[in-house]
Parts: C-alpha cells; structure tokens; sequence
C-alpha cells in the first residue's frame, strides 16, 4: 500500500522548521523544500518567553517551562509527519536574555538537533528574504515585529538593503511601557527615529509582518467588510487605516468586529503593534501597508533552496503543481497557456508583465475542478483559487484567477455567485478574465482537455477586423455547433467578426 495519497507530489521529502520567538513558539512542517512551500503541519504555543526581559533580564520562567514540555511533542510531530530533516531557530528573547544559552541547551537535547541563534542581523535578514520569496518583485522597507524586536530592512526586488533592529516587539514595549500606551507611543516615536533608512521609503510600500499586524489586519478586514480571508497580500490604505490604527492605539478595541478571533494574549498586544505602526507611517510615508504571511521561518526555508529555484516565480510554480494534482492533463494546460498567449498578440490585445502571469497561471488552473458535479464546477474552483495559499500575487490577480475559471464553466455573462470576488477585481481584469474565460470555452470544445489539439488552432486575417479560427483537416470532425457557438459569443465578447475556416489542402 502507498503511504502517501495522489494528493501529495511524490518527489517530495518533508521538512520540519521550529521557530522559537520572543512571544510563539511554531513547528511548521512543509511537504519539501520548494519554490512555493506547501504547509503539511502547522502548530503553534504562546510561550511569552520575552515577556518580563526588559525588568529581569532573564526568560520567563512558566514560558520557559511550557516551552520545554512541548518541544519533545514537537519533535515527535516532525517524526510522524515523515520529516528528514528539522531545523531549529531562535530569535530575539533566546537570543539577548540571560539563561538564553541554558534554555537552548535544554531544548536542544530534547529536540536531538542544534539551535540555530540567530544575530539581529541574521533574523532581519532573514526577514527580509521571506517577504522577497513571497512578493514578485518586492520593493520597499520590511518591518518584521516580534515579541522581542523589531526588523526595519530595504528590499528591492532581489536585493537586500539597508536593516535595523529596535527594541520594540510587543512584549518588550509592554514591558518597558509599563502597561501605558501612552508611554508606549512615546517609546516608539522615539525608537522609530533611530531608522533612517525609512526616509527611503517614501511612496514605496511598507510590507507588515509578524502576528501582531497579521491580527491588526484581520480585524481591519473585519471593520471593512472586506469579502476575502486571505491574509498574504492584504492592503491596507494609508488614508484608510489612519483612523483604524488610532483607535486601537487607544486601546479602544473591545468591541470590536472579528476580536473574537484573536486570541487572549495576542489581544492586549495589538495597541502597542499599532502604536508602532502608526510611528512608521508617520517617519517613512508609505503608498500603503500590505500583509505579508511570510517572515523569518520562510526565508531561512528560502535560503535552502538552489538559486536556480530561487529565481523561480512562485504563482507559476504553484499553478503548475496544484495543476499536476487535480487537473485531467499538465502538458494541455501548458499548450493553453502558450495558446492563448498567441490569441491575445493576434486580437491585439496588450499585456503588462503582471498580467502575462497571471493569464499563464489562469490557464494552469484552469481544469482543476473537473471533477466536480458540471453544476458546480466554477463555484468551486472560484473558490479554490481565490482562497489558495497562493504566493507572489496580490488581491485583485487571485479575483482575476478565480473569475477566469468561474466564466470558462458558468458563462461569460454569468456572474450569479461571483460578486463577492467582482469586488475585489478592477475593470481591467474583470474584462480580462471574461476574455480569457471566452477562449477557453472555445478551445476545450476541440482538445476534451486533452493535449495535442490547441497548439495546432491557428488565427487568420479576415475582411476588416475579423479573424477565422483554421482548424487542420485531421481535426475535422471536431467541428460543429457547440464550437461554433462559443466562437460567436468571443466575437460578441470583443466586437470581432469571428468565423470557423478549415485549413485549405
């Protein structure tokens, strides 16, 4: 018997990552090490072991406690799950306080590997390379907030920059603020003025990690209605989360939409993380906030991977494997993506790189809910796709994604049950999306999702602004209604005369 289902990629071999923070302690175990990581385990403490450093110097001693009597279930969820290899590493908190090393010891005999301390330095930069691996082409400054420390650090594209550590996780800025958050503020404001580098960042982005902000977000999602739960790529408009951030600065969050969501601990963290963001925006001006799911534990998983690999886009490379696991042919999927690349320069029909992407990854996706019932095959894959753990795609390309494949089953001009993920969609894309949709309505009715059929479909020049689809006479008998059909509403879709011409001996 196979161990492992059709549902897992086969050349796989699980890896385990333990992140020790000042404030959670996370075992996340990923099906291998890869461009676009899959999670196969994810498990997470709130230890609080930097909680009180600031006035003992020392870890608390009941995080330390609980922390130690979970790193032997840890290493054994790492055992079952198949993991060959466990790295460990530690920040801020194991780091800096004065049993730090006794604690490492410790945990490093039950966990049978060694902990890997990591330099503000290295945690920074760390930091920085996660929210590189998971953005295509990042630019602006990284702020990584800890239970500990905060990471400032430049990117732009690939390139690292510039980086700072500052003594204001959540944790250590309670701690020093002695419960105020006046005092808090004033800590921050004066703490935010040692980032120079954030005077760089003016107009560029400020990409908020940790989770802290990933909660501030997610109830600011809440405030606003906002229709998608994905929280990597999540952004936040300046003038808009103005009020927002201020109000939980207060502390003025008790009744608050979705806190219920947020656990206990992390709740009383979230005015000093606003605290702090608000000081940022203030010094850097940033065009806006967006969410990063990734951090530290992703970049070092980043830095293990070849450079090739590295170089490598994340959404086409998740495309292609959620296409390997649930669609009826990878290689059809591939002829689509190079087919209606050619479509588009033959309507004239222009891309920016983004969006030659995200056509790309569209096709890729595009016959991975086959085997729902036809009734429900566009819902469902709307729905996979626009809630996937996709990386290195923002908000409105997940709506675009998701619509492509809702039009190719429902119907270009059917929008019953996609309104939610209209809104997230711009003009553009949601034009796109029908247009593409469109296309693959058309070309499935030759190829049955089958490769061999598109590469050969070719367009040709008609009277005026017109175009025939030349279909090769060994595809013949592919020809009739139903593609004809399709044909026409692509015609009535871009205002073109469109006819079907079989290729001439």
């Amino acid at each position: 018997m196979i161990a492992n289902s059709q549902g897992r990629l086969q050349d796989r071999n699980p890896v385990a990552i333990i992140d020790i923070g000042s404030n959670s302690i996370r075992l996340v175990i990923y099906e291998g090490i890869a461009r676009s990581p899959t999670v196969l385990f994810n498990e997470k403490m709130l230890a609080g072991l930097g909680r009180g450093i600031v006035s003992t110097g020392k870890l608390d001693p009941e995080g330390v406690t609980r922390a130690v009597e979970e790193f032997g279930r840890f290493r054994a969820l790492a055992d079952q799950a198949g993991a060959g290899e466990l790295h460990v590493i530690a920040t801020a908190a194991a780091r800096e306080a004065e049993n730090g090393p006794d604690f490492i010891e410790r945990a490093e005999k039950i966990l049978g590997t060694t902990i890997r301390v990591l330099s503000g330095r290295e945690e920074a930069g760390y930091s920085a390379l996660g929210v590189i691996s998971g953005f295509h082409s990042a630019n602006g400054i990284t702020g990584d907030l800890g239970g500990g420390s905060l990471e400032l650090v430049d990117i732009d594209g690939e390139a690292i920059g510039d980086g700072i550590t500052l003594p204001l996780g959540g944790l250590r800025l309670q701690d020093m603020a002695n419960n105020s958050l006046a005092e808090a503020a004033r800590i921050a404001r004066s703490e935010i003025k040692r980032a120079k580098l954030l005077k760089a960042g003016e107009g560029r982005n400020f990409y908020a990690v940790g989770g802290t902000w990933r909660n501030l977000a997610r109830l600011h999602m809440n405030a606003t209605n906002y229709p998608l739960a994905v929280m990597h790529h999540y952004e936040m408009s300046i003038g808009g989360s103005l009020p927002f951030l201020r109000q939980v600065a207060k502390g003025d969050i008790d009744k608050m939409k979705g806190l219920e969501a947020v656990s206990k601990s992390r709740r009383a963290l979230l005015p000093y993380g606003a605290a702090v963001l608000l000081e940022i925006i203030e010094a850097m001006k940033p065009s806006k906030i967006v969410v990063s799911a990734f951090g530290v534990r992703e970049g070092y998983l980043h830095s293990l991977l070849s450079p090739e690999e590295q170089r490598r886009d994340p959404l086409i490379t998740a495309s292609e494997e959620l296409a390997l696991l649930r669609a009826r042919s990878v290689k059809h999927a591939h002829e689509l993506a190079e087919w209606t690349g050619y479509s588009f320069a033959a309507f004239g029909i222009d891309e920016t790189e983004e969006e030659a992407r995200y056509r790309r990854a569209a096709c890729l996706l595009a016959d991975i809910g086959w085997r729902a019932h036809p009734e429900y095959r566009g819902t469902q894959s709307m729905n996979i796709i626009s809630n996937a753990s996709f990386i290195g795609v923002d908000h409105p390309g997940r709506a675009f994604l998701a619509l492509t494949n809702f039009f190719r089953h429902e119907g270009i001009f059917n929008e019953a049950g996609a309104a939610e993920i209209i809104r997230l969609a711009t003009p553009r894309y949601l034009e796109r999306a029908r247009l593409l949709g469109a296309m693959m309505r058309v070309v499935y009715l030759f190829s049955a999702a089958m490769p061999g059929v598109i590469p050969t479909l070719r367009w040709e020049r008609t009277e005026g602004e017109g175009l025939a689809l030349v279909v090769p006479k060994r595809f013949a008998a592919l020809v009739g209604e139903r593609p004809a059909g399709r044909l026409a509403q692509l015609g009535k879709l871009t205002g073109r005369k469109l006819e079907l011409r079989m290729e001439e001996e």
